[in-house]
């Protein structure tokens, strides 16, 4: 008997699940609707890879001048942003510790046309290296920038701190759990 009900209701479960996705799968717009190629893309792939370049270098004036005045940059933490004044008193605090500083990196360009991602964006791909207290450290990072008018509006980050602490010789220490 119990097998009888189920039969139905695993039907129905089916078919509400299958109407659900259709229904989202109609709402969900296509790849080539929402993202096309940037028509800037040597501009705006220049612009992102000489910010970078300036920040790493040390031409700070150089940065900011490829900045928005109202840039915001996030990362790598989902909390961390900064405006442009903050990011380049960061670089400079960089700059007291870290020597022999390099970046290298690849970069691709796309166009959003609608949303609140809206605008042409560059990503780079690429690691970073830079010697600390003797130590050589290199760390992959990925970096996403808006671009508009030739200037860097929004920026976010990623990379690995915890590699970056490691590379350093600081240690993980796990907490120490309760003796039952």
């Amino acid at each position: 008997m119990k097998t009888i009900f189920r039969l139905p209701l695993v039907a129905v479960a089916a078919s509400l699940l299958f109407i659900s996705a259709s229904a989202q799968a109609q709402n969900t717009p296509r790849y080539k609707d929402v993202v096309v190629d940037n028509p800037n893309a040597e501009a705006d792939m220049k612009v992102v890879g000489d910010f970078v370049n300036a920040l790493v270098s040390g031409d700070l004036d150089k940065a900011k001048s490829l900045a928005a005045p109202t840039y915001i940059g996030r990362g790598p933490s989902r909390s961390d942003s900064a405006n442009i004044e903050k990011t380049l008193a960061n670089w400079k605090e960089n700059y007291k510790t870290q020597a022999n500083r390099k970046v290298s990196f690849i970069t691709q360009t796309f166009k959003v046309l609608s949303g609140n991602l809206k605008g042409n964006w560059v990503s780079l791909w690429g690691d970073y290296t830079f010697t600390q207290a003797g130590k050589t450290v290199t760390f992959p990072f990925q970096y996403t920038a808006s671009v508009a008018d030739g200037k860097v509006m929004i920026s976010q980050i990623y990379y690995d701190v915890l590699s970056i602490y490691t590379q350093l010789g600081y240690k993980l220490t796990p907490p120490e759990v309760a003796k039952k």
